[in-house]
């Protein structure tokens, strides 16, 4: 199990700038829907964007107290 400020500061960590929306989809703090915003995806594709949520919640993932997450990355500007 893994409390939403955790999952938010792993990101902010990779991403400092990022707007992050953290909901727990199952009531059970381990299958999320995470929300990024962020400048730094400015120019990365949608594979490019996953891999650096995935990156910043490597260990929280492979230590099992994330078992699922559904990601949604966006730049400012598309956020609109």
């Amino acid at each position: 199990m893994i409390t939403k400020e955790s999952l938010i500061g792993y990101i902010q960590k990779a991403l400092p700038d990022a707007q992050i929306e953290v909901k727990d989809k199952t009531g059970m703090m381990e299958h999320f829907m995470i929300r990024v915003v962020s400048s730094l995806f400015e120019g990365k594709n949608l594979l490019d964007r996953n891999r650096v949520i995935y990156e910043a919640l490597s260990e929280p993932l492979k230590t099992g107290r994330i078992h699922a997450v559904e990601i949604k990355t966006e730049t400012p500007a598309s956020a609109d």
